[in-house]
């Protein structure tokens, strides 16, 4: 069965994520002599143009969506409001558009030959969205054959060395770095690699959803998160055959379901962010789990005070994140030195928790340490040792290491207690 026969197949299980059909612009697609390019009325239907440069040339589709497109859940207008919002945020954040416009940011997608890295892998489509006034421009930039890089890149580098902000799905892992590898070969023809922030949605998706979803693909977030289900959708593991069967027969029309796919992929990325931004700065809706995994990374930003407000929240809010947001509590207090908010939680983790041996040694510490009160210091740690010995460990060499260490608690408390009594 050919690619195109299973393309055809795959349809009728899919759903469209907008009604409202896009205004595609029309160019010329022949050179300064009048010579048009191979499949020129093809490409012409299609929305495409060609830039020329040193005798070769590329493909260029450009797609104009209103603002008020709605994108799922999302209307492409909301991000300006998402935007906007991270200026009222005073901490450091991997999606903090401090300083930035909606429109600085450059949505960013590539379509390549295959999934590995290095100077085999090619890149045949560059695919970005922006903001553009009382629109979302889509602009693609396709190789029409291996040997037209020079054109595809000097095209693409122009058109963004103004670039202020690129956001990718696992752009930094493999997009941005492939980008980079092209451009090694090519860069005594072609402009510099602009300097830019990068927000990749990847690691958000994977601190927010990845033990709610059955993967972070970004087509399993846009359906589950954002509600956007696709139709007629070409599998992005289908590109790169699709694009050596169009090399090989010259067929412009065999990657019409490529461009679509790519299309999608970077107008999802809009929504995302918009969706992202919300639950991290708190202006949109968010889940118990979602505001407990928004204060976990802020934690591990050093951002205690976003952290400690967040973790309240769910305390406030919450039923299934409670115990994990106390004890969080309990660790940021100990480190600004209120212990007594500490121990507080403690004591309450104790009560909620008749398996959890942790806060039993945080007191036994506490009280060792900072209280000098050893007795106790010892029933804190008797404690903490009997609820450990009911826990099964996954190794015995680790469980010896942790029996050791709280049998040598105990037994030093235990001369404390003696030699001050």
């Amino acid at each position: 069965m050919s690619i195109q026969n299973k393309l055809n197949r795959l349809k009728k299980h899919m759903v469209n994520p907008v009604s409202t059909p896009p205004v595609q612009s029309k160019q010329p697609l022949e050179d300064s002599s009048g010579n048009r390019i191979d499949h020129a009325d093809y490409w012409e239907k299609f929305g495409a143009s060609a830039y020329f440069f040193e005798e070769d040339y590329c493909i260029i589709r450009k797609v104009e969506y209103p603002l008020d497109t709605k994108w799922g859940r999302y209307r492409f207008s909301d991000v300006l409001d998402a935007v906007s919002k991270w200026q009222d945020i005073d901490a450091e954040h991997p999606l903090h558009a401090r300083d930035l416009e909606a429109s600085d940011l450059l949505f960013f997608d590539t379509e390549t030959t295959g999934l590995s890295g290095g100077a085999g892998n090619t890149i045949f489509m560059l695919g970005m969205s922006q903001i553009k006034g009382d629109h979302v421009l889509v602009h693609q930039f396709f190789l029409p054959g291996p040997g037209s890089e020079v054109a595809l890149y000097h095209y693409f580098l122009n058109h963004v060395k103004e670039l202020r902000n690129l956001v990718t799905y696992n752009g930094k892992s493999f997009d941005w770095p492939q980008v980079k590898t092209r451009h090694t070969l090519i860069r005594d023809f072609v402009p510099s690699l602009p300097e830019f922030g990068h927000f990749d949605l990847l690691h958000g998706a994977r601190r927010l959803w990845k033990d709610t979803l059955p993967a972070v693909k970004l087509s399993v977030v846009e359906k589950e998160i954002l509600g956007v289900n696709r139709i007629h959708d070409t599998p992005g593991y289908l590109a790169p055959m699709l694009y050596f069967q169009y090399c090989n027969e010259g067929d412009p029309s065999l990657l019409e379901g490529v461009f679509q796919h790519n299309e999608w992929d970077v107008l999802s990325l809009i929504t995302l962010y918009t969706h992202m931004s919300g639950i991290v700065t708190g202006n949109g809706f968010r889940t118990e789990k979602e505001t407990y995994e928004s204060a976990r990374w802020f934690e591990a930003l050093n951002e205690q005070e976003q952290a400690m407000s967040l973790y309240n929240e769910v305390l406030e809010t919450g039923n299934s994140h409670t115990s994990q947001s106390k004890k969080s509590l309990a660790a940021l207090n100990k480190k600004c030195n209120e212990i007594e908010i500490s121990v507080q939680y403690w004591l309450e983790l104790l009560e909620e928790d008749h398996l959890d041996e942790e806060p039993a040694v945080e007191l036994s510490k506490h009280f060792e340490h900072i209280q000098k009160d050893y007795d106790k210091a010892l029933h804190f740690a008797v404690m903490a040792y009997s609820r450990w010995k009911g826990k099964k460990r996954l190794t015995k060499r680790k469980e010896e290491q942790e029996k050791q260490r709280f049998l040598k608690r105990i037994e030093r408390l235990e001369q404390r207690v003696i030699q001050y009594s």
